[in-house]
């Protein structure tokens, strides 16, 4: 996870450029952490229901997200 802690140090940088070109690539990272996570859970017979509880969104905004995958 070294990656992740140093994209968030480099997200508080005084250099308003390098802080933002570090919360681009973490939104990147979060998207590819969540998709793996899902992926995983409905492998493991999670309903969308479940999935989306535990992300804090609605059933139909997870599916519609990650249910083409």
């Amino acid at each position: 996870m070294s990656e992740a802690t140093d994209l968030a140090a480099r997200a508080g940088d005084q250099d308003p450029r390098v802080g933002l070109r570090a919360v681009v690539a973490l939104r990147r990272l979060l998207e590819q952490l969540e998709a793996v996570q899902v992926r995983g859970a409905r492998n493991q017979g999670w309903s969308w229901q479940e999935i989306a509880a535990e992300l804090g969104v609605s059933k139909q905004a997870v599916h519609k997200k990650h249910g083409s995958r």
